[in-house]
């Protein structure tokens, strides 16, 4: 599915976002707390927009690699980081396929690790938490950018009318229905912010806090690996 939708994708998370998702992957990026140099990890990078973002502020000397399952994602990701080579001097930006269930990586390589709008679709969420952390150099930051469901009126009212009726009219006029009917049942499955951040607890972070943007609909959670600060 994912393949098959990535020439939308971007044009479709503008639509969708009104182009703030630009924003809000800048807030997490900013939560990871990196510093020159430092290497970062970016799960489900989709077509690369995070990466870049963390590549941005490891210059100059770091590294910054995305993964994803989507082989066609990443190709785009790749053309989009040749076109933004300017804003990464100094960097290595990589992408790669890989599971995030089963990252092909030691334990505490990275400075940090993020996922942007990846987390929900996890087959085990815990699982997908766990790796992140265990990549994670003691004192590092995982950093959680998801969208959640809001619980007051009236913007539970406007978020019930976009996700569950106008994002999959959005699809059907794209072309692929199945893939935006996706979209609101994967966040009405995904846990609500006090969950997530126990998740997260579970999964050895500390420090856990959340932030929620866009009058609710966006949290960005952040947690430090235990250990001494690196």
């Amino acid at each position: 599915m994912f393949d098959r939708i990535a020439s939308l994708y971007d044009r479709m998370n503008t639509v969708m976002t009104a182009g703030m998702h630009h924003r809000w992957r800048r807030r997490a990026a900013e939560l990871a707390a990196l510093r020159a140099g430092d290497r970062a990890l970016d799960v489900a990078t989709g077509t690369g927009d995070l990466a870049l973002e963390l590549a941005a502020r490891v210059s100059p000397g770091g590294e910054v690699i995305g993964v994803d399952f989507s082989a066609r994602m990443l190709d785009l990701a790749r053309v989009k980081a040749q076109h933004a080579a300017a804003r990464a001097r100094a960097v290595t930006l990589r992408f790669q396929v890989a599971n995030a269930l089963a990252l092909p990586y030691d334990d505490g390589e990275f400075a940090a690790a993020t996922v942007g709008f990846g987390a929900r679709n996890f087959a085990d969420l815990e699982q997908g938490l766990r790796e992140m952390v265990r990549v994670v150099s003691p004192g590092g930051r995982v950093v959680v950018l998801e969208i959640t469901t809001p619980q007051r009126a009236p913007l539970s009212t406007f978020y019930g009318l976009w996700f569950d009726r106008l994002v999959p009219t959005l699809g059907r006029l794209a072309g692929d229905a199945q893939a935006y009917s996706y979209l609101p049942s994967s966040v009405r499955r995904f846990p609500g912010v006090d969950e997530l951040a126990a998740t997260m607890h579970r999964c050895g972070l500390r420090k856990i806090r959340y932030l929620l943007t866009a009058g609710g609909i966006i949290a960005l959670h952040v947690g430090e690996k235990e250990g001494s600060v690196r």
